[in-house]
């Protein structure tokens, strides 16, 4: 009788802890404590394309984009090519006057060699080079018809502002180009859906984002089976990265960006790296639960 009465006295403690444990983290909660270790701003935006769900911190505020501005130059670019304005693969002549100073593949070719647009435009986002991107953004009328191809497409917030007249101040708080997370995301989801240029031009802007060199964050930590597009931006101060995975459970796509960073360095340990590479992994363990991933032991010699 007396064990009876325990197991009846200790079943309704059992149900009450039961019923009174915390609930798991949700996304906002665990990316929110992400961003709140970071030693700096920090700007996050997530969309489910397939159930609309959206989760941000921050995400309509104006950040640097850095070279995630090249994703606008790009489609602006593609947008000429469709109303027949540019020829996708016209030859265009290399003069070293376009020399931007660094480690660009187009910076290397001789005075007066010959480059198709299309490589020129394949230069600019799979490498990121800075000397192919400057010059698509002539090409596709300079930084005013950027933005003026931006404001048409509902974009109130990304602009170009290296090179263009009546952005002095905004260059000098945010550099080349300004974005938020949240716009970022948008841009590949309509990119994704086929309705940011036309279909074509649309469709040939995937097929730029899924060749992309820079794969040792966010990329890293989705398996490589998974079809990806991307674009991911770096100065000292800032680091960003958008990406749009096609997961077997539903597309998604995220945009994180960092400023005012206090850890300026340029080692894979950087804490803009490692936020990227974080947030990649947590979101794919939370929409893909069942299909766990981790590079295997050996990758970072490829980082």
């Amino acid at each position: 009788m007396p064990c009876r009465s325990f197991r009846c006295l200790l079943l309704p403690c059992l149900l009450t802890a039961c019923a009174t444990a915390p609930p798991p983290p949700t996304l906002h909660q665990q990316l929110t404590d992400l961003a709140h270790h970071f030693r700096g701003r920090v700007g996050i935006c997530v969309l489910h394309l397939a159930t609309g769900d959206e989760v941000g911190i921050a995400e309509n505020e104006v950040f640097p984009s850095a070279s995630l501005i090249k994703v606008p130059i790009l489609a602006a670019l593609l947008a000429k090519v469709d109303a027949g304005d540019l020829d996708y693969h016209e030859t265009l002549t290399y003069t070293r006057d376009r020399l931007y100073p660094g480690e660009d593949l187009l910076g290397a070719f001789t005075d007066g060699s010959t480059v198709a647009l299309a490589k020129v435009a394949m230069l600019m986002i799979t490498t990121s080079d800075n000397t192919a991107a400057l010059w698509c953004q002539e090409l596709a009328g300079g930084g005013p018809a950027i933005n003026d191809w931006l404001a048409r497409a509902g974009f109130v917030a990304t602009r170009v502002n290296s090179r263009t007249v009546g952005r002095e101040a905004a260059k000098a708080q945010f550099g080349w180009g300004q974005t938020t997370p949240r716009e970022m995301c948008e841009l590949l989801a309509r990119m994704h859906a086929g309705t940011l240029v036309g279909a074509a031009a649309s469709e040939e802007m995937q097929r730029c984002l899924s060749r992309v060199y820079w794969d040792a964050e966010a990329l890293s930590q989705v398996p490589p089976r998974v079809h990806t597009l991307s674009k991911q931006g770096a100065i000292d101060r800032s680091r960003s990265e958008v990406v749009l995975v096609d997961a077997p459970h539903g597309a998604y796509v995220f945009c994180v960006i960092t400023d005012a960073q206090q850890d300026t360095g340029w080692s894979h340990d950087n804490e803009g790296f490692v936020l990227l590479r974080d947030v990649s992994a947590l979101l794919w363990r939370h929409f893909e639960p069942d299909l766990p991933y981790a590079p295997p032991d050996g990758m970072q010699r490829y980082w």
